[in-house]
């Protein structure tokens, strides 16, 4: 229950109520997006220029600017190198004997070392039968090399592992194995 009369700026007016939007200068106080970047910078139109705006690929995300292009396709040329390295059995640290394949580990315990010898068949003439094994230190260990012997005998199966106790924790271990025609010569790091 106020009077306007009572206001103490009654006798200005603050308002055009013949004018609805616009002064008397010709000014309009509504925003007009379309008007205002017309007469913007050509950058700032750049900015706002509206882009169709894609469907998400991951393929098109992948390969969206340069630096994304480059490893992606570094990517893909890496995973392509070690694709064709494993195939060429370039990563193989196995040895054949005979139609065997032979896979040697060891592990350093105590003072000693336990070898294992792992086979498979890779061929189907295999050999089956005694294998001599001659294990010694490599020459830059020691002065006096001793050879410790062992036999395995190789069977029918697919599969087998062999494992024995040398008595060495050398960094380096020299191996021979001697079936009746052919031997094998493998250096190898227990770890």
């Amino acid at each position: 229950m106020s009077d306007d009369n009572n206001r103490p700026n009654a006798k200005y007016n603050l308002s055009y109520p013949d004018t609805a939007g616009s002064t008397p200068e010709g000014l309009v106080f509504h925003y007009n997006r379309e008007r205002r970047l017309a007469k913007a910078p050509e950058s700032v139109q750049d900015i706002y220029k509206e882009e169709k705006k894609s469907r998400f690929g991951l393929f098109s995300a992948l390969v969206a600017d340069r630096p994304r292009r480059m490893l992606f396709f570094m990517v893909v040329l890496l995973c392509g190198l070690i694709f064709i390295l494993s195939t060429l059995d370039f990563f193989d640290t196995s040895y054949m004997l005979e139609g065997n394949k032979i896979e040697i580990t060891g592990t350093l315990f105590e003072g000693t070392t336990i070898v294992i010898v792992r086979k498979t068949v890779k061929n189907q003439e295999f050999y089956t039968g005694a294998v001599d094994i001659a294990v010694s230190v490599s020459a830059e260990n020691a002065d006096y090399i001793p050879v410790f012997y062992h036999r395995i005998f190789f069977t029918m199966d697919n599969d087998e592992i062999y494992r024995f106790a040398v008595p060495y924790d050398s960094d380096e271990l020299l191996m021979v194995l001697q079936t009746e025609k052919n031997s094998l010569k493998i250096s190898f790091k227990p770890e």
